[in-house]
């Protein structure tokens, strides 16, 4: 009997069908395939043997309407039947044909799946006609409580939409030890990576993809499961747009319009021009809040011209460049072969071209002219987009400061409070970009000059300073507290010497204090406890960085670890729920217990030690 039939028989009799019926219609099909036929190309899987169920996200299934509201959070063998005869596959792809692997039909799924095109920087093809998902594969939607979903699985097989096959111009075989990203397989350290990282940006309100489900393989390759209520990137529609394809593009807008109305985010209206208006506006504000996020938590995301790598919706996707710097390292870039990416602060000039790239699409879909984009350059989309950036970077400075919702709000609608809120961004900016002197260095995937300061530090310790001592900082004292490993005295001596600027900096800090207290109706005095009680845990020593992460996912990955699946699912959700860091997310039952056990309270302890170790880094 073939592993597959015997497989489906464990599920069966375990009541797998029974308990977790939606699993049965995740089988490959999705609107898109017969809404924009020219958006992917199709590929028959197999179930691929041996893989074990590493991770399972028991929230975002919750959520998603894949297992019951209150199910216990515990893999019993129906659901991990489940998970694996859903997302256990290989795709069949053009090297198997033309080579005739052995396949057992037995194991072949019986709908294809999608690997979708879609634009991409590095592929030499300009047109979004032969790149795409190239070791990726849609497994289709789910239909929740509240919303639908889709769902994708990286490191199903190499794909003929990868940069590999086009510069090579051949097909590869699945696994192929000589090409890395063509090979098509993914590992579990960045599947695992990417699951914690996307949670935790998740739960303190950065628009994100989620991961579902890790499945490991012996050799440390994995199928990495990842879900968002759309997975369309802007990319998927660039690539119409580029080779004039109006119809297909119409479409695809359509189709992501009534996703979005029955999802919520959108209203519904009568007429299609309304509802464009309306999909513009949505994607303009979305890209404005998303990259004012980004630079004020310093989450490095590689944005450029082709929309790959983030959603139509602003939510990050692809966590292989995602990195959350511990200082504002702006001059660091990501190296892809022979392409080296937008630092940090250019990331909201290339959300604005987008934004401006959406605009032309509007406007030829609705007349069926394609005009040159720069036509577009002074849109009124993108004074929208100016605006809405400017206001959501200004809050979340109020944000890291420790002012409350209410307080933001009221302070940026005054003029005097918006005035003060503007001067300590120029203020807070300086000190975030001094850097060491040289060169930019090489790093493992990039190039980088360090920064010096630490402003989280300087946040956080300020207010407990100003209740502690009464007065301000002294220069030298306020130089030292955000102080990173990467000054050296001679440098940190030039800026004690500023007193001018340091004194600025506390002046507006403080009357930024009285104006709210002013506006509140609270003493300055209670205002000031507010902010150390909010950007203790805001500011909070041990953030997590992507140098931090990279080390923890590879010592969690390790086979020799001693943890078994409900010991390691603990873990990480301990270890998630630990760094949300901020105030009105952070559920009161969210206190961090140490795991029970001498190996769990180990790894615990080496976990915080490694945050520590690489706050500073990117």
């Amino acid at each position: 009997m073939s592993q597959i039939k015997a497989r489906k028989r464990a599920g069966a009799a375990s009541g797998t069908s029974q308990q977790y019926p939606k699993f049965g219609k995740i089988n490959g099909e999705h609107p898109l395939k017969h809404t924009v036929p020219a958006s992917y190309v199709g590929y028959s899987a197999r179930y691929r043997p041996n893989g074990e169920v590493y991770y399972f996200n028991f929230e975002l299934a919750r959520e998603m309407g894949l297992i019951p509201k209150h199910h216990d959070g515990k893999l019993d063998v129906a659901l991990n039947e489940a998970i694996l005869e859903t997302f256990s596959l290989q795709i069949i792809n053009e090297f198997d044909v033309l080579n005739n692997t052995p396949i057992d039909k037995d194991t072949v799924k019986p709908h294809q799946y999608m690997a979708t095109r879609y634009l991409q920087l590095q592929h030499p093809n300009k047109t979004g006609l032969t790149s795409g998902d190239g070791r990726s594969i849609w497994n289709g939607t789910v239909k929740g409580p509240n919303a639908i979903w889709d769902i994708s699985s990286c490191g199903t097989g190499a794909t003929r939409l990868s940069p590999a096959t086009a510069i090579e111009k051949k097909f590869f075989k699945t696994g192929d030890k000589n090409v890395s990203y063509g090979c098509g397989l993914a590992r579990t350290s960045e599947g695992l990576s990417g699951a914690i990282m996307s949670d935790i940006l998740h739960q303190n309100g950065i628009p994100t993809e989620r991961t579902l489900a890790i499945i490991r393989f012996p050799g440390g390759t994995s199928i990495n499961i990842r879900a968002s209520k759309n997975l369309l990137r802007p990319a998927h529609f660039f690539g119409f747009m580029k080779r004039g394809d109006r119809e297909s593009l119409q479409n695809m807008l359509d189709y992501y319009v009534e996703r979005e109305i029955y999802n919520g985010a959108l209203e519904p209206k009568r007429l299609p021009a309304s509802s464009y208006t309306d999909f513009l506006n949505y994607v303009c504000d979305n890209f404005a809040r998303a990259t004012a996020l980004y630079e004020g938590e310093y989450i490095f995301c590689w944005l450029d011209w082709d929309g790959d790598n983030i959603l139509t919706d602003g939510g990050i996707i692809d966590y292989g460049t995602i990195r959350q710097f511990g200082l504002f390292h702006h001059e660091y870039r990501y190296e892809d072969v022979d392409k080296w990416s937008t630092n940090i602060t250019q990331q909201r000039n290339k959300a604005r071209s987008i934004v401006q790239t959406f605009a032309q699409i509007v406007d030829f879909v609705q007349t069926g002219i394609q005009k040159p984009l720069g036509e577009y350059k002074s849109h009124d989309i993108l004074e929208r987009f100016d605006q809405c950036f400017e206001k959501t970077f200004l809050s979340h400075l109020l944000f890291r400061i420790g002012y409350t919702p209410e307080q933001r709000q009221k302070l940026l609608a005054d003029e005097q409070g918006l005035t003060l809120v503007r001067q300590f961004r120029t203020q807070v900016r300086y000190y975030e970009k001094a850097v060491a002197p040289g060169k930019p260095y090489k790093v493992a995937d990039g190039i980088m000059r360090d920064a010096i300061f630490c402003m989280r530090d300087m946040l956080r310790e300020l207010p407990k300073y100003l209740i502690k001592k009464g007065v301000r900082f002294p220069a030298e004292k306020f130089v030292d507290v955000m102080s990173s490993t990467y000054a050296s005295d001679r440098l940190l001596a030039k800026f004690r010497k500023d007193t001018n600027r340091i004194n600025r900096f506390q002046n507006t800090y403080l009357k930024l204090a009285d104006r709210c207290a002013d506006i509140v109706g609270m003493n300055k005095e209670s205002v000031i406890f507010q902010l150390f009680e909010r950007s203790a845990l805001i500011n909070r020593y041990e953030k997590i960085t992507g140098d931090a992460l990279i080390h923890i996912s590879e010592r969690l990955t390790r086979t020799s670890l001693p943890l078994n699946f409900q010991q390691r699912t603990l873990l990480i959700e301990q270890f998630i729920s630990d760094q949300v860091l901020d105030p009105d997310r952070r559920a009161d039952d969210r206190v961090l217990q140490a795991p029970k056990g001498k190996n769990m309270q180990q790894i615990f302890r080496w976990l915080f030690r490694t945050i520590k170790q690489n706050r500073s880094g990117i």
